[in-house]
């Protein structure tokens, strides 16, 4: 699906005449593209810590272009803030005024990471007003980002130690174009599990991935991203959908399963093909799920259990089976689709946002028992993603769904599929129980 309007403002006379009505003026965004840099510019590593120490060096492995100091009116490609020590709210102001003076400098689809730790009740006062502050500055400075740059920040739970291994995954994959549609977003780690990949372009090499729903639309890119990604696939839909599936699993060199999701062996079902054609299963996406909305008012039974039975009973019943196997694993991966539907809720969509609110419950639910078996349970939620379906959505309502975010304008396929393969990958084990939207931040609210 096209962004028309997005595509005139950004070239020629209609850039011009956008830019002297003062219309909206979406960024084309910088989307991960095998072998490009991670970042486009310098990037500026502020904060006085043994973290911020830490975090600059691991970053001049990278081959980065690193400063602990910017150089004013030079182009940065990142500013990374580290504020893992505060201990009362007026220690943000130095770090934060210094990062204040290089945000003029920032080029295009730049980034702004801030590198902190969660509030909690065993925190004085004092510290947990200063790192539940850093959480309303980043929000708030994500929406005053222009030029598809981003704001987004990582949460050092715990003990978790800077250069843990998935706070460093954290890092890369949002200074990165994979993270080009999710912004103004925190991420917690919550152990220091996990292990970076010898090749970053291949994460997932060697790994076997289910994905349901796989024949179209998102689950299609997912399944296209996970195998760019180096993983083994076997891709699950319907069987009405059969030839748009064996289509996409002959693309990515997968095996497709004509299977309904919501038959009681289903698990079962898949566990078997996963184990007769490749031995194991070490990642399972959950993907698939429909819309049948209605206002509560004239909603019935068949509208109300479809989307239920669909989206979250069906991913209850095939967890339970998986988890319960010793063929999944050893380090095993589950990752959701859920919705922002589910955290704000949506006219019409009560059963849609009911399905996606319990994702997000079960997710985090669940999470402890797939730690037991050395694995991860995460979600990702997406906000207006240009597909088939939004693109019947009446012409007025879907402009307002597109701008109404920071980076004023719809996400793609490939910026959930590009969640997911993180969120899938052994660097990614500290990562647990949680949900990332991937939404361009709405205007209003978090």
């Amino acid at each position: 699906m096209t962004d028309k309007y997005a595509q005139l403002v950004n070239q020629g006379l209609g850039k011009n005449v956008a830019k002297k009505l003062g219309l909206p003026q979406p960024a084309v965004l910088r989307r991960y593209e095998p072998g490009q840099p991670l970042v486009t510019g310098p990037v500026v590593v502020l904060g006085e810590t043994a973290a911020a120490d830490k975090l600059a060096a691991e970053l001049l492995s990278w081959d980065l272009d690193v400063r602990r100091h910017a150089v004013p009116r030079e182009k940065l490609g990142a500013i990374i803030l580290v504020l893992d020590e505060v201990a009362h709210p007026r220690d943000l102001e130095k770090p934060v005024l210094a990062a204040a003076g290089s945000l003029r400098d920032l080029g295009p689809c730049a980034r702004v990471v801030t590198v902190s730790r969660p509030s909690g009740e065993t925190d004085t006062p004092a510290a947990a007003a200063a790192r539940q502050g850093v959480d309303g500055f980043l929000r708030s400075l994500a929406k005053e980002l222009r030029a598809g740059a981003t704001g987004n920040g990582i949460l050092l739970d715990g003990g978790v130690e800077a250069a843990s291994p998935s706070v460093l995954a954290a890092l890369r994959f949002f200074l990165s174009g994979r993270s080009a549609y999710v912004d103004g977003q925190f991420l917690t780690v919550s152990s220091a599990a996990g292990s970076l990949p010898d090749d970053v372009e291949r994460p997932l090499a060697g790994k076997v991935a289910v994905v349901t729903g796989a024949a179209r639309g998102i689950g299609a890119q997912i399944a296209r991203t996970l195998h760019r990604d180096g993983a083994t696939l076997v891709l699950v839909d319907l069987p009405a959908a059969g030839d748009h599936l064996a289509a996409v699993a002959n693309a990515v060199k997968g095996t497709a399963l004509q299977l309904d999701i919501t038959r009681e062996d289903a698990g079962q079902r898949i566990l078997e093909h996963a184990v007769q054609r490749h031995g194991r299963l070490d990642i399972m996406v959950h993907n698939a799920g429909i819309t049948r909305d209605k206002l509560l008012a004239n909603m019935d039974h068949g509208r109300w259990s479809s989307v239920i039975n669909i989206n979250i009973s069906a991913q209850l019943r095939i967890n339970e089976a998986l988890l319960a196997s010793e063929h999944f694993g050893p380090a095993p991966r589950i990752v959701s689709v859920a919705s922002t539907s589910g955290i704000a809720g949506n006219r019409g969509q009560t059963n849609y946002a009911a399905s996606k609110g319990g994702v997000m419950g079960m997710v985090r639910a669940t999470s402890s028992l797939v730690a037991a078996a050395g694995g991860t349970i995460n979600a990702v939620a997406p906000g207006f993603i240009e597909t088939e379906m939004t693109e019947r959505i009446p012409f007025a309502l879907r402009e307002v769904a597109r701008r109404a975010n920071s980076l004023q304008q719809g996400g793609k396929p490939a910026d959930v599929a590009e969640t997911i393969a993180f969120l899938a990958s052994d660097a990614a084990g500290g990562i647990n129980g949680e949900v990332l939207r991937v939404c361009g931040q709405n205007m209003v609210g978090a």
